[in-house]
């Protein structure tokens, strides 16, 4: 049986993407030091507490499992913080990944698949946004992850690092059987946020920014279901085995959906009109962000299938409402 170690695997993503390896039938460690993930949501094989900057703990998960593959998520994904504390995302994602990617080689592991994002393109110069558009990202996290790819790069030409790097646009949506789902501590994300001021009384939604140079002036996203997200690095882990080398593939649908008309999506699905206040637009913020996934197609055989807006809401009202 293969196994794969993937960090952050009591996150929202990595919680799904432990599932996903786990019923295409690897054997799943969960690393995780539950900053920001949650216990209850590692199902799939054992967890490993521990940080990602922690070279002790990182180099002792490595040795026990010897992992074929490993799978990484560990990393802080919100904009707005990333502005504010910028010091936060550089350790963590950027630091942190490299004393992974340190102790993966020391020992052996030369397979990574990496959990990238479409914020390291920064305002597109084109849309939708392939593979070979030009990097210039303009928050702290989109640079940390940045950085990250560089490593990658340069990793594999002096060691020899094999990697898949998969550039995610919106990941949304939760696991349709409710086994596990989306939690944030602070909530930040806007689906989330949309259905709890559908839901829950005194609520309001906010727009941050109507004055983009969008079809409705609010902002363009390129939104994908986790459970689309997370097949396709069963498919990268599938491809590393067979192909070595560093490859890089967007994550979307080459749809993009604006604020306002994920607002209507919600209200569709809840049955209920939000309610809704206007704000200004959050620094680090593009106004529109939409992938051209073609590669992820032609390479790795990936087609989202359950990433329509509608689906999306409809798996994660399901889930919000089931912790009510």
């Amino acid at each position: 049986m293969k196994t794969v170690l993937v960090t952050g695997g009591a996150g929202y993503i990595g919680s799904h993407c432990c599932k996903a390896f786990a019923e295409s039938g690897w054997s799943v460690i969960a690393y995780d030091n539950l900053s920001r993930g949650w216990r209850d949501a590692v199902k799939w094989g054992p967890l490993v507490e521990g940080d990602i900057c922690d070279v002790a703990a990182v180099a002792a998960a490595l040795h026990q499992y010897r992992p074929d593959l490993v799978a990484h998520f560990a990393a802080y994904a919100y904009v707005g913080e990333s502005v504010e504390r910028p010091e936060l995302y550089y350790r963590n994602n950027s630091f942190g990944t490299l004393v992974l990617l340190e102790e993966m080689l020391k020992i052996g592991v030369d397979k990574l698949i990496l959990s990238s994002t479409c914020a390291s393109y920064g305002v597109p110069i084109r849309s939708p946004i392939d593979e070979t558009h030009p990097q210039s990202p303009i928050n702290p996290y989109g640079w940390s992850k940045f950085i990250v790819e560089r490593m990658v790069d340069n990793l594999s030409d002096a060691h020899g690092l094999n990697a898949v790097v998969l550039r995610y646009f919106n990941a949304a949506g939760c696991d349709p059987d409710g086994e596990v789902g989306e939690r944030h501590e602070p909530e930040t994300h806007v689906i989330p946020l949309a259905i709890e001021a559908a839901v829950r009384s005194g609520r309001i939604f906010t727009i941050n920014g109507t004055d983009f140079d969008t079809r409705d002036g609010t902002a363009v996203r390129d939104y994908v279901h986790v459970t689309d997200l997370v097949r396709a690095h069963v498919l990268a882990g599938e491809k590393l085995l067979r192909d070595p080398g560093v490859h890089v593939y967007n994550l979307g649908t080459g749809t993009g959906t604006t604020v306002n008309e994920l607002v209507d999506a919600v209200s569709r699905a809840s049955g209920t009109r939000l309610p809704v206040a206007y704000g200004p637009r959050r620094a680090g913020d593009p106004p529109a962000l939409v992938a051209a996934a073609g590669k992820a197609a032609r390479e790795l055989g990936w087609m989202p299938k359950q990433s329509g807006i509608d689906r999306i809401v409809e798996t994660a009202l399901a889930w919000y409402r089931r912790r009510l």
